[in-house]
């Protein structure tokens, strides 16, 4: 399921049969794992033929980018919203990804889809797979621009260490059961920003 040129996924395009689809496999992707889950299973609880399915996605793999992207488009449409409320603060803006995690994290108690998915998909060519790399290569490039506007020192390496920090709070969330993992990770980044910006 490719990016569509308006900055859609196809997934705005698909009939109320196959978003039922999608949705359903959605939440088994999510739930029991990839591997975990077949083409029966998501058919049965769609309450579709698995004829259907394939008609609508091809494949479970073209069912499972689907899944990926969706996901990926919703994130990233929850963020770009943030960003555009704090324009023209770049500090702030840099701080947007924690700002919105409590949300995420809300529907998010299994932990991170994309680092779940990831461990599933060995293959480097696996389009699930790329799907997942160029999510996290976005949110390390949006840290990256926004700490570049903000003038911080050295924002290459600054940028990593935001990734870092904000993946490993949606672990310790999920699997540590650190409840104030996201206050804890912004208050970090706060101070990571506040150190590298000049005086």
């Amino acid at each position: 399921m490719a990016q569509a040129t308006d900055g859609a996924t196809r997934a705005d395009q698909l009939t109320p049969g196959a978003r039922r689809i999608l949705a359903v496999a959605s939440e088994l992707f999510y739930r029991r794992g990839i591997h975990a889950v077949g083409v029966d299973t998501i058919a049965a609880e769609s309450g579709v033929t698995k004829r259907t399915l394939y008609d609508r996605f091809g494949s479970k793999e073209g069912l499972l980018v689907a899944y990926l992207e969706t996901r990926d488009q919703r994130w990233r449409d929850l963020i770009t919203d943030r960003l555009d409320a704090a324009e023209g603060d770049p500090v702030r803006r840099a701080l947007v990804p924690f700002e919105v995690l409590p949300e995420w994290l809300g529907d998010s108690d299994r932990g991170c889809s994309f680092i779940n998915a990831f461990a599933e998909l060995p293959e480097p060519e696996h389009p699930g797979r790329q799907v997942i790399v160029a999510e996290k290569k976005w949110l390390r490039d949006l840290f990256h621009r926004e700490l570049t506007a903000a003038g911080a020192a050295a924002p290459d390496r600054l940028a990593v260490q935001l990734l870092s920090l904000h993946e490993g709070s949606i672990v310790s969330f999920a699997i540590a059961g650190e409840a104030d993992a996201a206050a804890t990770a912004f208050e970090a980044a706060e101070a990571l920003l506040a150190a590298a910006l000049p005086q």
